[in-house]
């Protein structure tokens, strides 16, 4: 069974933008897509007897959302399938649980209830702070958001972090039919011994040197099992999070991968994920990595 690509709606302008975007990914991805929005209208006026004939204001809002949210995904891509659902919860709490049964989690940047002057709303960060599948939050420029680019950019992490990340870029490159930027920062450290025998003369090229083995050694397995998929790599000296930020307005997706730790239910982004997810200039997928 297909699992869907679920997207969270609420009517934002935002959220339409990441409808869209879906829209395209799921016919891209040949996969279902699920439209979900979360409302706790039941918890401020009270559940609807049956056979009520005006139902509460903020009920007729959720399905009004999840109407033309459909209506809209339809008009879009007559042949993508499209279900709505408006579920009485808490927003996080019911897309985070939605996506222990989905390929991918979209949300918008932004959300209708949003103050002014955040760059992302607290929903679409806790969420890809907290899914179990990659977490897409749509944002940028327009070039970016229609794909114009052709170009994927990869995050390389190492394997503890990346190595899921790794093999859902692959698989988007390919469904784009686009090239993958694979990037890794490397830095060299100001104070460090030169013991070992490659810091005595050149360390700079020593590190350079590790960060290219390591691109190499996370790139293999999946450049062998996507042979078709065209790939950049590169080893760029500089803090990962300017590196990927700056390159992110060359491309129409920017892949970083995420720790996820059981039993632990604070906020698990790095430093990277923070700053492209409130600054990149195209959408950003966290793709978890269990430990």
């Amino acid at each position: 069974m297909q699992l869907p690509l679920i997207v969270g709606v609420d009517g934002s302008e935002s959220s339409l933008l990441a409808i869209d975007w879906a829209v395209d990914e799921a016919a891209r991805l040949g996969v279902p897509l699920r439209l979900v929005h979360a409302s706790m209208w039941e918890r401020y006026e009270g559940t609807v007897p049956p056979g009520t004939p005006d139902p509460p204001s903020e009920q007729v809002m959720a399905q009004n959302i999840v109407g033309s949210a459909a209506e809209r995904a339809r008009r879009r891509n007559p042949e993508v399938r499209v279900s709505a659902e408006s579920l009485p919860e808490e927003a996080v709490f019911a897309l985070v649980r939605e996506s222990r049964h989905a390929t991918a989690l979209v949300t918008g940047s932004r959300g209708r209830s949003e103050l002014v002057g955040l760059l992302l709303g607290s929903v679409g960060l806790s969420v890809a702070a907290r899914a179990d599948c990659p977490a897409i939050v749509v944002r940028g420029d327009k070039a970016g958001l229609d794909g114009l680019h052709e170009r994927i950019l990869l995050g390389v992490g190492d394997p503890t972090t990346g190595a899921e990340a790794v093999r859902f870029a692959f698989r988007e490159a390919e469904a784009r039919r686009c090239t993958l930027d694979a990037v890794r920062a490397w830095r060299c450290p100001a104070h460090e011994t030169t013991d070992h025998p490659g810091l005595a003369d050149e360390p700079e090229r020593y590190h350079e040197e590790q960060a290219s083995a390591r691109l190499d050694a996370m790139l293999h397995e999946a450049m062998a099992h996507h042979p078709d998929v065209m790939v950049r790599r590169a080893t760029v000296e500089g803090p990962a999070r300017k590196v990927l930020l700056q390159r992110s307005a060359a491309a129409d997706l920017v892949i970083i991968g995420a720790r996820r730790r059981h039993g632990h239910f604070g906020l698990q982004l790095s430093r990277i994920g923070h700053t492209l997810l409130h600054h990149a200039d195209c959408p950003v997928a966290v793709v978890p990595q269990r430990t």
